[in-house]
This record gives C-alpha cells, sequence and structure tokens, in this order.
C-alpha cells in the first residue's frame, strides 16, 4: 500500500453528534481529519431531496447520496434501499480521484461491493468494519429465508473478507464470527463500540430538561434509548412495566426513539392501560445526554437470538460514559462484561418478571446502584474512550501505510 494521504469512508448511515443515531464514524473520521488524512464521507440523505449533497464537517467532506431510509420500513423497503446505496456509492467511489484508502462500514453488507470495485478495478485497497454479522443476523431473525439468497450473501460475506486489506469487528463475539472463514487470519481486530466522556458527563438534572420530558424525580426511572426495531424485543419491557404497575412498585419506564415496533409498543402499552411507560421520540446526543441524567438504570434490551448476542450497542457505551447502571439481555460478552466489572446487571430474556424484579432490587439498593454508577464511569474512562479506541485504529492504520 502505497503513503496514504486520502481516505474515502463509506458509512451509509453518517451521523453527527447534533442528529439522533449513532456517530462512531464521524468520531473516526475526525480523528483521521487530525492526523493529516483527507477524508471524504459518502453517506445518504433520506430527506426526500434528489440532489447530491455536499458540505465540510469539521474537516471531513461529506458526500450526500439521495437514498430514502427509515426505521419504520418494512424488509422490502430497506433491501431496495441497501441496493439503491450501493450503486450510487459504487458509482461515486469510482469517480472519486486520489484515493489512497477505501474505509467501509457495515451495515449492510452490500456497503463492501463499492470498496470491493474499487479494489478489482482501481487497486485501491480497502479497511472493512463489521458492525454486526451480516448476512447471519438477517437469516436469523427471518428477513433473509430465501436459501439462494443467502447463499449469495454468505458468499458475499466471505469476498469481501478476503479481499479486505483489514477487518474491525466491534465485539469479541462478531470477530469469532469474521474468523470463522480461514481467509481472515491474521488481519482482524476487536474495536468496540466507544464511550464519550465530554459528551456524556454526569451533571446535575436540569429543570428544564425535567419539565421539557415531565420525568418525576421522585420515581425510580429506567431507559431504553435508541433503535426500536424488532431486533430489540421491547415488548419485553412493556410486560415487564405490567408487572411493575400491578405490583404497585414505582418505577417509570421511558423510551427514546423510532423504529419499526414503534407504534406496536404504544398499542401495546395502552391496551394494557399502563401509566408507567413513556415515549420521547429520538433525541440527538446533548438531550439523550441532559435525560440520562434524570434516570436511574439503563436498559440495553435485544431480541433473544443466538446471534444478537454478538452486538455492540452504542447505547451500551454512552451508558458507560454517563455514568449509569445497566440493564443487558443478550447471555454474550455483554452479560460478561457487566458482570466482571460489576457495572449492571444481567436479566433472562424470556423472563419479564426477572426483569420487573430485578429493577425493584435496584430500586431498593441506593448503595449497590452507587457502586454501579462509579465503575460504569471507571470502565467508560479507562477502557472504552473514544480517544483511547481511535488512537488503535489510527496506529494500526499508520502500521498498515508502513508495511504493506
Amino acid at each position: 500500500m502505497k503513503n496514504v494521504n486520502k481516505i474515502l469512508y463509506i458509512h451509509q448511515y453518517f451521523i453527527t453528534p447534533d442528529q439522533p443515531g449513532g456517530t462512531r464514524s464521524y468520531w473516526i473520521a475526525k480523528e483521521m481529519v487530525s492526523q493529516g488524512y483527507r477524508v471524504t464521507m459518502l453517506t445518504s440523505n433520506s430527506d426526500g431531496d434528489n440532489k447530491v449533497k455536499q458540505c465540510e464537517i469539521d474537516g471531513i467532506k461529506v458526500i450526500y447520496l439521495p437514498n430514502k431510509y427509515s426505521q419504520n420500513m418494512g424488509v422490502l423497503r430497506r433491501f431496495y434501499s441497501f441496493i439503491s446505496f450501493m450503486f450510487k456509492a459504487s458509482i461515486y467511489a469510482l469517480k472519486e480521484k486520489e484515493v489512497d484508502l477505501i474505509y467501509a462500514t457495515s451495515t449492510p453488507l452490500t456497503i463492501g461491493i463499492p470498496a470491493l470495485l474499487c479494489r478489482w478495478f482501481k487497486k485501491i485497497p480497502f479497511i472493512f468494519e463489521v458492525r454486526d454479522l451480516w448476512p447471519e443476523v438477517p437469516i436469523q431473525l427471518g428477513a433473509l429465508n430465501n436459501k439462494f439468497l443467502q447463499w449469495v450473501a454468505i458468499s458475499l460475506e466471505k469476498i469481501i473478507y478476503k479481499n479486505a486489506l483489514w477487518i474491525i469487528a466491534l465485539s469479541p463475539d462478531m470477530e469469532k464470527g469474521v474468523n470463522r472463514f480461514g481467509s481472515t487470519f491474521g488481519k482482524t481486530s476487536m474495536v468496540p463500540n466507544m464511550s464519550k466522556l465530554e459528551e456524556f458527563k454526569k451533571e446535575r438534572p436540569k429543570e428544564e430538561i425535567i419539565k421539557r420530558f415531565n420525568v418525576d424525580k421522585s420515581i425510580f426511572n429506567v431507559v431504553h434509548f435508541g433503535s426500536m426495531g424488532i431486533a430489540n424485543g421491547l415488548d419485553y419491557i412493556i410486560k415487564a412495566a405490567k408487572i411493575s404497575e400491578d405490583n404497585n412498585n414505582p418505577i417509570h419506564y421511558h423510551f427514546l426513539g423510532a423504529g419499526q415496533t414503534e407504534e406496536e409498543l404504544k398499542k401495546m402499552s395502552k391496551k394494557l392501560d399502563l401509566n408507567n411507560v413513556f415515549f420521547h421520540g429520538p433525541q440527538p446526543m446533548k438531550l439523550v445526554s441532559d435525560f440520562l441524567d434524570l434516570c436511574d438504570v439503563s436498559l440495553v434490551s435485544f431480541a433473544n437470538y443466538p446471534i444478537l448476542k454478538s452486538n455492540s450497542p452504542n447505547k451500551l457505551f454512552d451508558s458507560l460514559s454517563a455514568g449509569i447502571p445497566l440493564v443487558v439481555n443478550s447471555a454474550g460478552w455483554t452479560k460478561e462484561m457487566v458482570e466482571k466489572e460489576k457495572c449492571g446487571v444481567y436479566v433472562d430474556p424470556n423472563s419479564p418478571k426477572d426483569l420487573a424484579e430485578k429493577l425493584e432490587l435496584l430500586r431498593n439498593s441506593p448503595e449497590l446502584l452507587v457502586s454501579y454508577r462509579q465503575n460504569a464511569r471507571k470502565l467508560a474512562e479507562e477502557k472504552y474512550d473514544k480517544k483511547i479506541l481511535c488512537r488503535q485504529i489510527m496506529d494500526k492504520l499508520k502500521d498498515l501505510d508502513r508495511h504493506v
């Protein structure tokens, strides 16, 4: 690999801190810029405008390709969105001049095709970042059940891994999933999602935020923030809220986010006549941070599918940053982490009763909560700080630049 100067970063869902959603690519790209690289971000714009837009954000040149996408889309519309962005990004990637390296981050898996084409036709090496083990996730969730398409998707996964210069997996279990193919030997690294210490600094709750969201601070408040998709299994939380209310346990359940199951959850809550469940919609990072200051516990929920145990959810690391205890229900590496680091508890994903009871136990254990808060923030500072993890990526990138 020749000396890297210009990096083409491909991410279909590039998000800045002013927008709701995960900001990992923003921080990595910003660090690349600070290290002297020229970075062009190729992403999508789903506001309905059919024009390509360009702007500069904190030194990052961002190209927005018109491409509709929403968390509320069904399987077929999402598939169309993925394919549409793949074609548009491929054209722009092949046209982009003076590119020395491509950094492509999933999901979806099709994000690797523009990188592959540039590798084959322009001899440009690429780094592939695995945020979810596609296609195994949609296969297990039933979104990709055609055997031929499964074969095509798995074949594409193998080809992308084989041709990548370096593969970054976001969790230990993801790295194991990537390494099930022999072609990845010696070129994978695990760099998880990142804590954001300055952005989620624990502060005294702001009165205007309390009023804005109508939060009762005298009640034990728990929150689930982020995506509200099928993979999150959030009906489980609604059922736990029903148990809490029936048992007269003063616990309020809050949702910040949007997604395919949002309306269904609202209907379920209304049908059960729950007065302890609140939906606040998607919020940008600053408001999420302010809201976490009002809460006692953060819920990280996923449906009970084996593949989802490998997840590296943004909400987990943001919660650590905020110094808020975690309740996780995936029996994978996140369970091991919260138990080993004593920053939260694990609950049975098949038992809303277990969730309700564990929350009641935490509500009645203020000293334990204080300990969990301290351990959460310490873990964010010492292991998952974005400065530490971005530096790991930059060090590896420079090493590749010197020796490949």
